[in-house]
This record gives structure tokens, C-alpha cells and sequence, in this order.
């Protein structure tokens, strides 16, 4: 259920784009779906058999800078 000063908001918006509120709405909700699609998207890692993960990973932190007294 949508607010009456939203709905009103996205009319306006439409009216200025010379689309209808159903348009405009349709937009809205397939955006947001796309967001949720991408969010939920399974993030897989890759990795090459013949590096050690652990190197990669020392790699990629450059060393500590020693603590300096102010």
C-alpha cells in the first residue's frame, strides 16, 4: 500500500514526463527487481590450482608501517 503524498509525488513526475502513473509505477517496480535480482545473485570465487591462495593473499596486504610516536 503506498502513501497518498507518494502516489501524488509519482503523478506529478509522470504528468512531467508525459507518461501514466501505471508506466511510471511499472519502471519503478522492474528497477527494484533488478536490484533485488542482482543482490541475491550467488557470488562464486575462482582460483588457479597451480598458486597458493595463501601467496595471493600476502600479496595483495602490503606490510604493516611501523608505529611512529607522534
Amino acid at each position: 500500500m503506498a502513501r497518498e503524498e507518494d502516489l501524488e509525488t509519482l503523478a506529478h513526475e509522470a504528468r512531467a514526463r508525459g507518461i501514466s502513473l501505471g508506466r511510471m509505477l511499472g519502471e519503478i517496480a522492474g528497477e527494484r527487481a533488478a536490484e533485488l535480482r542482482q543482490s541475491r545473485r550467488p557470488r562464486l570465487a575462482t582460483f588457479r590450482a597451480d598458486a597458493s591462495i595463501a601467496e595471493d593473499a600476502k600479496d595483495e596486504r602490503p606490510a604493516a608501517r611501523p608505529f611512529r610516536a607522534a
